[in-house]
């Protein structure tokens, strides 16, 4: 077995208590621990990541009990993936969260910070169902400690919000797989795959309806309508960095929905066909609509980056509802876009928020470093509305281009395309209020400490971004046979159900 599936688990596991136990008085340790796991979890995805690249899916078998009946953790191409972009993204964040001195502002930041890492990685991970589930609570738990970090009464009330919705979500999973289980005996999703396209006719009702229950789930992880209510209020009063960090959470749901809906509800299941892509794309749509008119309506910075990454998941839904080759490398790109985009805006947000006092769009006296934070945010606007030269633009010409095919097609581009020029008008209004009225406006700039450690992260995900744009040949093709890989299930099936079979022999 390849040890090194379990490392991105096992490793925030490890200095999550690490820090709580042995650095609790000490901000320094605390901050040097978290970095030097951060990073070391950033090389070992990229190891895996070149491991996924050059050979099929992967098992690990804990404890060496056979899959189905053991708990496996699987690595493929997409999971390998997903765990660098987190990785990638917390080098970022954790860097902010020291440079601005919000890990200070109140106790076992970077404990939870390590505790949302080790949930993120075994959610993308895990080959197991009910497992999924164990993470998603592990998600919840650290991320509500990290949401009400540094206290306050509206970052409460929206934290309690938040954990008030995902706990329903948590409800309807254990039902969903209740219900799987009851059908299929089994809760591997290799080996729900197997059991599902087996599945004899008459007993296919109750497995749409845990299908259902599914989607739901994953639906309100990622923030689609009517859903979504939860993360306006949640991302817009978090702490900066860890909104910034938020900006992966939503992907989990994305990711599940990818990888339940090609291997075990896919379209060519006879008990299921195209049943849920129908269900996902009205959804997708009506969420695209919601955020970018909420960018339009927005009166405070935070809330805009927060619409903002609602409309962001609304087009990666609509990517993603074709379930094709195309249509899925394209929906990739995007995820990886989208992800970097709004961490961006989340910081430009937060360090708006620390020279300002506040982020409500209201004319003020220009700020501190005024013309460096208007460059980054132009910047996350241009890739947040998907206008040339950034990723977002590209993101967005590849799934018009995977959807150009479909009988719905007027209706996707049309909206696409629509809601793209809202989001110009949103983010060009909030850029006038923020930055270009300040000019005109009486008073003098507040002096604030120097933050070069929070502009090198801010700009480290602009650079992301460029890079992306930069090297988005060789990037979509990986993702082509990323996506190959996703839809051709035989491989995944044959990796976690053969390998004891094979080792045994």
């Amino acid at each position: 077995m390849n040890h090194w599936i379990i490392v991105p688990v096992v490793l925030p596991a490890l200095a999550a208590p690490l820090i709580v136990l042995g650095m609790r008085q000490d901000l320094l340790l605390q901050r040097v621990a978290s970095v030097l796991a951060t990073l070391a979890l950033l090389a070992v995805s990229m190891v895996l990541l070149v491991q996924a690249s050059t050979s099929g899916p992967q098992v690990y078998l804990l404890g060496n009990w056979q899959a189905p009946f053991g708990i496996v953790l699987v690595l493929d191409r997409l999971s390998a993936m997903m765990v660098g972009l987190t990785a990638a993204l917390a080098v970022g964040v954790v860097l902010y969260s020291i440079g601005s001195g919000w890990d200070a502002r109140g106790k076992n930041f970077h404990a939870l910070f390590q505790f949302q890492l080790m949930g993120i990685c075994g959610a993308f991970l895990t080959g197991d169902a009910f497992n999924l589930f164990v993470f998603f609570e592990i998600l919840l738990i650290a991320s509500y400690g990290l949401m009400i970090h540094a206290g306050g009464k509206d970052r409460l009330r929206a934290g309690v919000q938040y954990v008030v919705y995902n706990l329903a979500g948590s409800t309807l999973f254990l039902f969903a797989l209740a219900s799987i289980y009851a059908v299929t005996g089994t809760l591997n999703m290799a080996d729900l795959a197997v059991k599902v396209a087996e599945l004899p006719e008459g007993h296919d009702a109750l497995l749409r309806v845990a299908g259902v229950l599914l989607l739901i789930v994953f639906a309100v992880k990622g923030a689609l309508v009517p859903f979504q209510f939860w993360l306006p209020g949640t991302y817009a009063f978090a702490p900066g960095p860890v909104s910034a960090l938020f900006a992966v959470m939503t992907k989990v749901g994305a990711y599940a929905i990818l990888r339940f809906y090609t291997l075990i509800f896919n379209p060519s299941v006879e008990a299921t066909g195209g049943f849920y892509a129908d269900l996902l794309l009205p959804m997708a749509i009506v969420t695209l609509i919601v955020g970018m008119v909420g960018v339009l309506g927005a009166r405070s910075l935070a809330r805009v980056a927060a619409f903002a990454a609602i409309g962001s998941m609304g087009t990666l839904f609509i990517a993603m509802s074709d379930f094709t080759d195309l249509s899925t490398a394209a929906a990739l790109y995007y995820l990886i876009h989208s992800t970097f985009a709004g961490a961006l805006m989340f910081l430009v947000a937060d360090l708006v928020l620390e020279r300002r006092g506040s982020t409500l769009l209201v004319p003020m006296p220009p700020m501190a470093q005024h013309g460096l934070i208007a460059a980054l945010f132009f910047a996350a606007a241009i890739a947040m509305a998907g206008m040339p030269p950034l990723s977002g633009f590209l993101g967005k010409l590849l799934i018009l281009d995977a959807l150009s095919e479909r009988t719905d097609m007027a209706l996707t581009w049309s909206v696409i395309l629509i809601t793209s020029l809202v989001a110009i008008v949103g983010l060009g209004r909030t850029g006038s209020m923020v930055f270009w009225k300040a000019w005109a406006t009486p008073g003098e700039a507040a002096t604030v400490r120097p933050m070069p450690l929070a502009f090198v992260a801010a700009f480290g995900f602009l650079a992301a971004l460029v890079t992306m744009t930069v090297l988005a040949g060789p990037l979509t093709g990986w993702l082509e046979e990323t996506a190959r890989q996703l839809h051709d299930t035989g491989a995944y099936i044959d990796a976690v159900l053969g390998l004891g079979e094979t080792e045994a022999n």
